[in-house]
């Protein structure tokens, strides 16, 4: 019995670590989406790990990053009016999200020696711990390798492509992080055994991911400046130069107009099977969170449509856009985990015994 309590006890400390990083992980995906809808991303053009994570400290420094700006391309043809001023704001969203993925790596890192040195961790943690710093670490990689897209000759922007790959490996580090924090939760042990329920959430959960991937082609591309209208594309419902490239499959993700269609038509399928998995969820309700969480998922994905299209309308009005496409990422990452939550109750029946033990 002291066994099992002090079980308990330690679960429940490391759950509320993990929970702290589930935290900090939003955090730094919304601090993401500002420094690209500011576009400031390219405004550091150099990874320090260590001596980065001061800002210049006195008017010299300031000048030696601004002038490596100005040798950017960005700089030239965007930002060409740019003063000193203009730069440092641009400079604090990069700095500030550097220095935050910085922060959440230490507190993950310090928690982790902290739980192994007082011994909390049994050995079923031990794989999804290690699962997790690689993630972490992945996520880092990507993140430069992105930023370095951008600091090439005739870029002005990061790509697109890495900044959907960045933004949904950001996702699947938030998604496993809270997988991993559900498994020591006592109010998420009871699973609900509906193998085609199942199978239908992960349906959606594809579907989810790809409209995500095309939000970050959104994002990347500029796309909703190109199309700020709702509910046709600028008065067509099927823009006929959305396949104007050659080969027509390259419009897939490089046409704007393309881009924008894909994630309205998307967006609106997820919506139609939100509204299937309330119904045929409908029978479920005694399980306490697929009760709560069916209700959760048709409110967010109501919010998240009128916070689509509100974006597109106010697409020419860049203080205005900005947070709105940040409140719209936001409502990204709250379906992320409201899915993830009810894929993590809800069960097949291959999965009975492991329902049992996770």
């Amino acid at each position: 019995m002291m066994t099992s309590l002090q079980e308990q006890k330690n679960n429940r400390a490391i759950a509320t670590w993990l929970l702290i990083g589930v935290g900090m992980i939003a955090i730094q995906v919304l601090l993401g989406g500002i420094t690209r809808l500011t576009e400031s991303g390219l405004s550091i053009t150099e990874w320090k790990p260590i001596t980065g994570a001061l800002p210049p400290l006195n008017d010299a420094a300031w000048q030696t990053e601004f002038d490596k700006y100005r040798g950017t391309d960005q700089f030239k043809y965007v930002h060409a009016y740019f003063s000193l001023s203009d730069f440092k704001f641009i400079f604090f969203w990069e700095w500030f999200h550097r220095l935050w993925a910085r922060l959440m790596g230490l507190v993950f890192l310090t928690g982790f020696v902290y739980f192994l040195a007082r011994r909390r961790f049994n050995k079923k943690l031990i794989l999804p711990m290690s699962i997790l710093f690689l993630l972490g670490g992945v996520q880092g990689a990507i993140g430069w390798i992105m930023v370095q897209s951008g600091l090439v000759p005739e870029k002005y922007f990061v790509g697109h492509v890495e900044l959907a790959t960045h933004f949904i490996a950001a996702l699947v580090l938030l998604g496993y992080t809270w997988w991993f924090a559900l498994r020591l939760l006592p109010s998420f042990q009871p699973k609900l055994i509906q193998p085609s329920l199942q199978k239908f959430l992960r349906g959606m959960l594809v579907v989810l991911i790809l409209q995500l991937v095309y939000g970050a082609f959104m994002a990347g591309m500029k796309a909703a400046v190109t199309a700020p209208t709702w509910p046709s594309i600028n008065g067509q419902f099927f823009p006929a130069s959305m396949l104007e490239q050659n080969p027509w499959f390259h419009n897939l993700w490089n046409n704007p107009l393309a881009i924008q269609f894909i994630h309205r038509g998307v967006a609106y399928l997820f919506a139609l099977l939100v509204g299937v998995f309330y119904i045929r969820s409908a029978a479920q309700t005694a399980h306490p969170v697929v009760a709560i969480g069916r209700k959760i998922l048709v409110g967010l994905v109501f919010l998240q449509i009128m916070l689509g299209i509100f974006t597109l309308l106010y697409a020419t009005h860049p203080a205005v856009f900005v947070w709105l496409g940040v409140v719209h990422q936001f409502t990204a990452m709250l379906l992320v985990l409201t899915l993830t939550s009810l894929l993590f109750v809800i069960r097949g029946k291959e999965n009975i015994l492991k329902a049992a033990t996770a």
